[in-house]
C-alpha cells in the first residue's frame, strides 16, 4: 500500500517559490501560464499493518502532526495499492 500525499500553501498565503516560477516562465516566453502554486509530493511506502479506514486515519494523522503545516498548509491523499501482499482497500481523503 502507498499514501500519494499532496501538500500545497493554503489561498491566500504568500507563496514566494510559485511566484518566482510564474515569473521565469514568463520570462522564457509562456505567457499563457496565469498563477503557479508550488507545494510538496510525498509518497509514503507501508509495511504490513494497518488496512482500511484505519490506514486512512493514520496517514491523516501524519499529516495533520508532521507532513503538513496546518496554519499555512493544506493536505490532500489517496491509498493505492501496489501489489504488495496484505494491501486493502483504497480511498481518498481529505
Amino acid at each position: 500500500m502507498i499514501a500519494r500525499v499532496v501538500i500545497m500553501p493554503k489561498r491566500g498565503v504568500l507563496d514566494p517559490q510559485g511566484k518566482a516560477i510564474c515569473s521565469s516562465l514568463h520570462a522564457m516566453g509562456y505567457d499563457e501560464v496565469d498563477d503557479v502554486r508550488m507545494g510538496k509530493f510525498l509518497e509514503l511506502r507501508f509495511v504490513d499493518g494497518a488496512a482500511g479506514e484505519e490506514r486512512v486515519a493514520r496517514v491523516k494523522s501524519m499529516c495533520e502532526r508532521l507532513l503538513a503545516n496546518g496554519v499555512i498548509e493544506d493536505f490532500r491523499f489517496e491509498l493505492v495499492d501496489d501489489g504488495s501482499p496484505g494491501d486493502g482497500p483504497r480511498g481518498p481523503a481529505r
